[in-house]
């Protein structure tokens, strides 16, 4: 019924379970969202070595620890590597990317990051953030994640700590995303696109394409974001 014996299986679960164990408490980060690439392929080549002594009968589970004690000793060389060594940094972790500076977006660093406008906007909304024109400046970690600072006007004190009355809330429909109208959203705010086209002109532009980034807010109105035509 098996292709080894249940002890052998057993054994080798114990002991790669407490080996993966003693070395995510060696080489540990305070939050999983502070893992950076050098990290994350470091767990999957532990997991992949575990693996191999589990299901590998030609694998024995004392090579695949002997191979964890040498990879951890590397991890923890790089680590303390990049810990007496501040350029080395930025070549094995990466560093922090300003996106948003000034409250414009630097699309230099967007397309070096790779990073579209949906994904900008999805991370965003992950922050509370449902705005562009609310940012002052955002940050793209190394992780992956976005930290924002808002601009004053919408990081005030709310309105209870005040004592004033409450405002309605709008939420910001997109209306043009990397040069393409999103027509339903148009259609589901009442306007067409002959309206569209005349708000643009009021920003200076003639032409749809040449806008990365529209959106309309009922209390605002609409914010919008050139495309950067020099790139």
């Amino acid at each position: 019924m098996f292709d080894f014996p249940i002890i052998q299986l057993s054994t080798e679960l114990i002991i790669g379970f407490f080996a993966l164990l003693a070395v995510t408490r060696l080489i540990r980060k305070t939050q999983i969202n502070e893992i950076t690439p050098f990290d994350f392929i470091s767990a999957i080549v532990l997991g992949e070595l575990l693996g191999n002594a589990i299901y590998d009968e030609e694998v024995k589970i004392w090579s695949v620890v002997y191979a964890l004690i040498l990879w951890s000793i590397l991890m923890l060389t790089v680590e303390s590597i990049t810990q007496r060594f501040r350029r080395t940094r930025k070549i094995i972790e990466g560093e922090p990317a300003i996106i948003i500076r000034n409250g414009q977006i630097d699309f230099n660093v967007i397309k070096r990051e790779k990073l579209d406008i949906n994904e900008l906007l999805s991370i965003l909304r992950q922050k509370d953030v449902f705005s562009i024109r609310e940012i002052e400046f955002a940050i793209l970690e190394q992780s992956g994640s976005i930290s924002v600072l808002k601009k004053s006007k919408y990081d005030a004190p709310t309105a209870e700590a005040l004592d004033l009355p409450n405002k309605p809330v709008f939420l910001p429909i997109n209306l043009i995303l990397d040069g393409e109208v999103l027509k339903d959203n148009l259609d589901a705010i009442g306007f067409n696109e002959d309206w569209l086209i005349k708000q643009m002109h009021k920003f200076g532009i003639r032409k749809i394409e040449d806008v990365f980034f529209a959106e309309w807010k009922k209390d605002e109105g609409i914010h919008v974001v050139p495309r950067n035509v020099s790139k």
